[in-house]
């Protein structure tokens, strides 16, 4: 069940429409919390009804108070112990949050907010547990470690909210999050609030496991239609191959998806860019699964530009935040150039779409146009032939490096972070993805921190053991 998106912010519901007390909203409009953001407006009514809740809200858009609201009207001051956990992917979030959440919790006295993160020493966070808090917000990887020690214990927990679940599931926190939840107790005796910026299928596995007949707030705003920008080149057999890097140089997409007709064209056009400098990999029949998985964690983590594929290897292939599509060829079947334009502009992302159509595929696209009821937009190769070209060629904002190890050295996301935030120095928002399979860990840090995170890794030790690292 889907709750209606609410007005713009400027003339949101006010927050005294909310059933809460006097004292919290004079602090609230202390803090110039006066109305509601969208996402406030349609969580809020529901989450204090009491409801187990889905929301998908990005960073900014107002999701902080959206779940501390709830979480503080089912606190009771004078039972000093965790009544509340929130779970964060990194430690400014974290940070972030817990500061939010003491402003908010300014009506009520001595209410305690504990911060539990990786990259701070133990010691610390052990004496202030030992003292009781009523709410703790941390990252699955410390909190876990809380948990196996019994400096933390959840039995008198009554909400959880998972913040950025996506960002979580990205980072490989999974496991983590399913032995924390396993320490708490069951969803009927609790309230569970899940907040994602995307909703992809693993998400919505995390739902359905530890929510209990939840309500998903979706905002309108995020599925406005005309959001994919689809453009039309006619181009000569000759020039096909050449035009996309022209594309490319010109639009800067940091992240496209390439579909060619054949597995030979995917290995042309990968030969063709990767020559002009960009970093494009292929993805077909022909690869075996090893190969095939190191090129969808790279395309995944932001590592690698082109991913260049046939529609049969990209099936089923669900990339979030995908700039661009180029259909390399036109395919000759209607059906699959929509469920190829519709990889870009998900979740209220705006997309480009471009297609390459020789005078031999004209047909194809007159049977487009006749299922998308309207005339394609065709633009000049000639206007992306201009001083663009002398453009560098796009760099990935990621590396992706490979750890040998993975689940079966019993390796968790966390040992992986530890590394390399606390050990090696380096922030967490330099940190991406975190994959772990049985044998390796793969693990996409931004370019400028690469080389330090590749010898620093190399050098020192994750699970208290050397480890071999390469860089993909």
């Amino acid at each position: 069940m889907s709750a209606p998106a609410a007005a713009a912010h400027d003339n949101g519901p006010a927050f005294s429409t909310l059933p809460l007390s006097g004292a919290v909203l004079d602090n609230l409009q202390r803090l110039g919390y006066v109305r509601m953001t969208p996402i406030q407006a349609a969580s809020l009514p529901l989450a204090l009804a009491g409801k187990d809740l889905i929301a998908q809200a990005k960073t900014g858009s107002g999701k902080t108070a959206a779940f501390a609201l709830p979480l503080l009207a089912n606190l009771n001051p004078r039972r000093f112990a965790v009544q509340a956990l929130v779970l964060c992917p990194t430690r400014e979030l974290a940070d972030q949050v817990s500061q939010e959440l003491r402003r908010l919790a300014r009506a009520e006295d001595n209410l305690k907010v504990l911060t539990l993160t990786g990259g701070a020493t133990m010691r610390p966070q052990l004496a202030s547990l030992a003292h009781g808090a009523h709410v703790v917000v941390g990252t699955p990887g410390r909190v876990l470690d809380h948990l196996s020690r019994e400096s933390l214990a959840l039995d008198a927990l009554n909400t959880l909210v998972l913040d950025e679940a996506d960002r979580m599931l990205d980072m490989g926190f999974a496991e983590d999050i399913a032995a924390i939840a396993a320490r708490c107790p069951p969803p009927a005796r609790r309230q569970t609030l899940l907040f994602s910026a995307t909703y992809p299928d693993n998400v919505a596995q995390l739902a359905a496991r530890y929510l209990r007949d939840p309500q998903t707030v979706t905002l309108a705003e995020r599925h406005e239609p005309g959001r994919i920008q689809q453009r039309f080149y006619e181009v000569k057999e000759s020039e096909r191959l050449h035009a996309v890097g022209l594309l490319l140089t010109h639009f800067r997409p940091e992240r496209t998806l390439a579909f060619c007709n054949t597995k030979a064209q995917c290995r042309d056009l990968v030969a063709v860019l990767q020559a002009q400098g960009f970093s494009a990999l292929e993805l077909h029949g022909d690869l075996d699964q090893r190969e095939r998985d190191q090129v969808l964690v790279r395309f995944a983590n932001r590592s690698c530009s082109v991913l260049v594929a046939t529609d049969v290897a990209a099936r089923g292939l669900d990339i979030a935040g995908l700039e661009a599509v180029i259909n390399v060829d036109i395919t000759p079947d209607a059906q699959v150039h929509t469920h190829r334009v519709g990889r870009t502009g998900r979740a209220g992302e705006s997309g480009l779409v471009f297609n390459l159509a020789s005078l031999d595929e004209m047909d194809r696209v007159g049977r487009i146009d006749e299922m998308q009821g309207r005339d394609s937009a065709w633009h000049p190769l000639s206007e992306l032939q201009g001083a663009d070209a002398r453009r560098e060629p796009l760099r990935p904002p990621m590396v992706t490096l490979q750890i040998l190890g993975g689940r079966k050295e019993k390796i968790r996301a966390g040992d992986v972070l530890g590394a390399l935030t606390k050990d090696l120095g380096l922030p967490g928002s330099a940190i991406g993805k975190i994959d772990i399979n049985d044998f390796s860990t793969y693990v996409a840090v931004l370019r400028e921190h690469a080389d330090q995170a590749l010898r620093g890794l190399g050098a020192g030790k994750v699970k208290g053991r050397a480890v071999k690292v390469r860089r993909l």
